[in-house]
């Protein structure tokens, strides 16, 4: 929920009230890193500690952005901008709200469900667990596409230089709370219990949904421009005239509307909607002129190099502990502050183009020390997918989470990799988890200003009209390639496979970013031939 932060860039540029504003963009991002954390360790503990009901939040969490993105960037593109925000904001704290509940009651009167309807009414409550948290990351991504791809560029005027700004003091803001909110969570559901957890982020959304509330309808009024929106089928000249810093040419062409079918059943006729509102959103995203480099950040998601429970799952059976690993993601989190930075610089000195071209060499430079490792002294990888010899032991908590990573770059729950992992000796040599862990931290310095470029791409590239249906079909995209990661991972699950996952998450970055080039290339040759 990133509201507050619109509210400290107009404001500070119209009024007096940036820093406040900041420190409630602040506090909302805060919660929902809280609960994006803490629902995960939630699951596991409600299943006795088993990683089946978090491997199911997953999926589904992933098949129904995968499925609905188009119909959610659809309705974003259809309403005004405070309904849309509005209801998104309502939706999610609300849906956060009602689960902490459910949770807290879970967690109570854990036997005595158990005991009702022959247990299956902990059925139910698992069910409506995952519902209302699937909902809560629906309407999330509604108001990311709402806010971060929309608004802001009406805020900023449709300038580059300000855009650019907001984007990365937005990512900054991000990756601090990223680290701090887990932290912050955990040691409240450690020192007290889970269920004091779930009363905590009950309370702590209840307060963000009023104070965000304010601050959303003191924006819309600051900015007179949110409240007009062309019609659907108008092709949107803004960034040809809006001044000389105007973004690139307006390349939206008209919405095709469907014709309903009279003597169908309505029931029939809706279907038939949906699945044209799919098809048609999946069609305007293929033929943005930026479809490559949308393609290029969604490759980026079949990955493994991240922290997020697969990498620090691998760390641990090679003898990383959790301090360590701890102290290791907020070196991470610095890299990636750093890349926010280099971002701007880069754009201002290079142009937003070739800061992506810069951006992708970085981070595919960075990431040869992740193959290196695999073929470094301590590797267990075993091309003849036999048993390996040596693994350090898992001690306690190993199925719990260390603080997953729910960036716009990758998110991922816990897989199969904790379990089966076979007992033995400590590796005879670190060279190889050191190289695969500095790696992947100094590549978040490239991803991060890849990830910006290629997000500012976007907003200035797609016509006002169809920016909702067409981020709406990239969150699908980025989500289709998570699943492909989970398969990916599920199929080798054992550390001694860790290395070709490595090596298979390196040739996806490689084509996401190739597919970068070749829009780069087609970029430039357009613009020399418009001079």
């Amino acid at each position: 929920m990133l509201l507050s932060v619109v509210e400290s860039w107009s404001s500070s540029s119209l009024t007096t009230s940036g820093k406040q504003g900041r420190r409630n963009g602040a506090l909302s991002m805060w919660g929902d890193r809280m609960w994006h954390f803490a629902i995960s360790v939630f699951l596991i503990e409600l299943y006795g500690r088993n990683l089946l009901l978090t491997a199911v939040f997953g999926l589904v969490v992933a098949g129904s952005v995968l499925l609905l993105g188009a119909l959610i960037g659809d309705w974003v593109d259809r309403n005004p901008r405070n309904k849309v925000a509005h209801a998104s904001l309502f939706i999610q704290n609300i849906s956060v709200t009602v689960c902490s509940i459910v949770l807290m009651l879970v967690f109570s009167y854990k036997q005595k469900i158990e005991q009702i309807w022959d247990g299956w009414l902990t059925v139910v409550c698992y069910t409506v667990v995952i519902i209302l948290a699937d909902v809560a990351n629906l309407a999330s991504t509604a108001l990311t596409i709402a806010i971060q791809r929309d608004w802001i560029v009406v805020i900023t005027g449709y300038n580059r230089g300000h855009l650019a700004g907001m984007n990365a003091t937005m990512r900054r803001i991000d990756q601090v709370t990223n680290i701090l909110a887990p932290l912050a969570v955990g040691q409240v559901m450690t020192l007290a219990s889970n269920v004091v957890g779930c009363g905590f982020i009950l309370g702590w959304n209840l307060v963000s949904l009023i104070v965000e509330f304010f601050f959303l309808s003191r924006v819309y009024r600051i900015v007179p421009a949110l409240s007009v929106k062309p019609p659907m089928v108008e092709v949107d000249q803004a960034f040809l005239t809006a001044r000389p810093q105007s973004l690139t040419e307006g390349n939206c062409n008209s919405r095709v509307h469907l014709k309903e079918i009279a003597n169908l059943p309505l029931c029939f006729r809706r279907f038939r909607w949906l699945v044209s509102t799919c098809k048609d959103g999946w069609r305007a995203y293929y033929r943005q002129p930026v479809f490559l480099a949308g393609m290029g950040l969604a490759f980026l998601y079949t990955t493994v190099l991240g922290f997020d429970c697969i990498t620090t799952g691998y760390a641990y059976t090679q003898g990383i502990s959790g301090s360590l690993l701890s102290l290791l993601m907020g070196v991470s989190a610095i890299t990636g502050l750093m890349g926010t930075v280099m971002f701007t610089r880069l754009r201002k000195t290079y142009g937003l183009v070739n800061t992506g071209i810069i951006s992708s060499c970085i981070h595919l430079s960075c990431l040869l020390l992740c193959v290196c490792s695999v073929f470094a002294p301590g590797s267990p990888m075993d091309l003849s997918f036999q048993r390996q010899k040596h693994t350090f032991p898992l001690t306690g908590g190993s199925n719990q989470p260390l603080l997953p990573d729910r960036s716009s770059i990758h998110w991922t729950n816990n897989t199969v990799l904790f379990d089966n992992v076979p007992s033995g000796t400590a590796p005879e040599s670190y060279i190889s988890i050191i190289l695969l862990f500095l790696g992947v931290i100094t590549a978040r310095i490239g991803l991060w200003s890849f990830d910006l470029t290629v997000t500012q791409l976007l907003q200035e590239n797609i016509c006002e009209s169809e920016r909702g249906v067409v981020n709406g079909v990239q969150s699908s995209m980025n989500y289709l390639m998570d699943l492909l990661h989970f398969i990916m991972v599920i199929s080798a699950p054992q550390p001694h496979h860790f290395g070709i996952l490595v090596i298979i998450s390196v040739l996806f970055i490689t084509t996401g970013h190739t597919m970068y080039f070749l829009y780069a290339h087609k970029a430039k040759r357009k613009s020399h031939l418009n001079t």
